[in-house]
């Protein structure tokens, strides 16, 4: 019988059971093992497996489907080098170059096909022309599949992440300056610490039903922060990460469930506090430093909004009515509710309007 710690583990992290106190219907097969190569540079030490083209999850799709694998360059202290990944490319595109590219990270217990059937996105791909990467975590680097975004960023998935990015964007020609990022629970959390720390890698970033960036940093600190959120000044945990002076900005939309109970919507309210100070629209006290923000009601979301000279910079829409799921999404995946708008239309909306000036090469 596991003893008290490891059912304490258990709580915090098997958000499928917590949640829903299901399981998913069948269980996945692993993807088949295949040989690495290098990449097209041959300068570069990282390794890019042959892609396995499959059917696209999404019914009545007609883009490409790859499996694939990358490793990213071995660092001391690095947590996971080599990701699994899925790649979607829509049949509407005439080329893959200058594709803008959705970087979509899952939530526990959730796989790149589940999260891709669950959020409709590869359907969005279709109609709006855009590519979407699904990294993938191993249940040898975490038996639920979470990814440890409560983990220092160098040991984190983090790295591994940011050079599956960039190898995708090396090796497809999609536009460095549209690359976007989003992601669930989990997956939200390393999102977070993506666009905080490569910040020139991505010109947006998503976060659904996400924790506070930068209040944990441990198991049990990780369980503390999703059921209340930060203790401390969430405003003072991103000061100490980085230097909002030389930070290039982040424009950010934050969507949480009402009735979220296995991350808490204070959360979310902690998070566009802390991407508006990363966008310099608040000051080091939390007051409104340029622009405006507006608080209004639709849609069944009850919104804040921080605006510069008009333009939307970060977006907090509480779903009224919504626990720990992806809005609108297909409700026979897992952590995925009918229920809601459309989450996936809302963020491309938002991410469609937003470009990198200074992209990373």
């Amino acid at each position: 019988m596991p003893g008290k710690k490891t059912r304490l583990w258990l709580k915090g992290f098997d958000f499928l059971s917590s949640l829903t106190g299901t399981r998913p219907k069948r269980k996945k097969a692993a993807p088949r093992k295949t040989a690495a190569v290098k990449t097209a540079n041959p300068a570069a030490t990282r390794r890019t497996g042959k892609a396995r083209v499959t059917r696209p999850p999404a019914a009545r799709t007609p883009g490409v489907w790859t499996r694939s694998f990358h490793s990213a360059p071995a660092r001391a202290g690095h947590l996971v080098n080599h990701l699994a990944y899925a790649l979607y490319l829509p049949a509407c595109a005439t080329s893959q170059a200058s594709l803008p590219l959705v970087v979509m990270l899952h939530g526990c217990k959730q796989t790149a096909e589940s999260f891709a059937a669950g959020t409709r996105i590869c359907r969005l791909a279709e109609r709006a022309g855009f590519a979407v990467l699904f990294p993938e975590q191993a249940k040898t680097a975490h038996p639920h599949r979470c990814w440890h975004w409560h983990d220092s960023p160098e040991h984190s998935e983090a790295p591994a992440v940011a050079s599956l990015v960039e190898a995708m964007v090396r090796e497809h020609g999609f536009d460095p300056t549209r690359i976007y990022l989003a992601g669930i629970s989990a997956g939200a959390g390393l999102a977070a610490v993506l666009a905080v720390h490569y910040p020139a890698r991505f010109a947006a970033v998503g976060l659904h039903s996400g924790p506070v960036f930068g209040a944990a940093h441990s198991t049990l600190s990780a369980m503390r922060v999703m059921r209340s959120g930060s203790r401390e000044d969430p405003l003072h945990l991103v000061e100490t990460s980085v230097d909002i002076a030389s930070y290039p900005g982040m424009p950010a939309i934050i969507v949480h469930g009402e009735l979220d109970s296995v991350v808490a919507q204070r959360n979310a309210g902690q998070l566009g506090v802390q991407f508006a100070r990363l966008n310099r629209l608040i000051d080091a006290q939390g007051t409104l430093r340029v622009g405006e923000q507006r608080v209004t009601r639709r849609d069944n979301i009850d919104y804040v909004d921080y605006l510069k000279a008009g333009r939307l910079v970060v977006r907090v829409g509480i779903v009224r009515g919504l626990g720990h799921a992806w809005s609108g999404g297909d409700p026979r995946e897992a952590f995925h509710s009918g229920k809601g708008p459309d989450a996936t239309a809302m963020l491309w909306s938002f991410f469609r309007r937003q470009r990198r000036e200074h992209a990373a090469a």
